[in-house]
């Protein structure tokens, strides 16, 4: 029986592992995705990493990418900025896939 509950502990711990792994992916995506959409805004230095700490905060409000998505659409519109949904979602996955590997790279 203690195989079979060390197999079941080490299987939590690495889910719990993979669950933190993955928020802390989620929420570096967030912070690339900020400063990007920063750049766009014409936002430099200070200004676009409080920028991208704001939209890490907003990218916590509920479950899900729409939050993260609606933070930078309205703020891109209102800075004019003429990128289409298209183009802020495909970042968004882009930026998701590099912060997964960052993570994942330790860096």
């Amino acid at each position: 029986m203690s195989d079979f509950d060390d197999r079941k502990r080490g299987q939590e711990m690495k889910f719990q592992l993979d669950q933190d792994l993955e928020f802390k992916a989620q929420a570096r995506r967030a912070k690339l995705v900020g400063l990007w959409a920063a750049g766009h805004m014409g936002l430099s230095d200070q200004a676009a990493a409080d920028y991208a700490k704001s939209v890490v905060i907003a990218d916590l409000e509920e479950a899900g990418v729409e939050d993260l998505f609606r933070k930078i659409r309205a703020d891109l519109d209102q800075h004019a900025v003429g990128l289409s949904d298209h183009q802020i979602r495909a970042k968004m996955d882009d930026a998701l896939n590099e912060a997964r590997a960052q993570v994942q790279a330790g860096v």
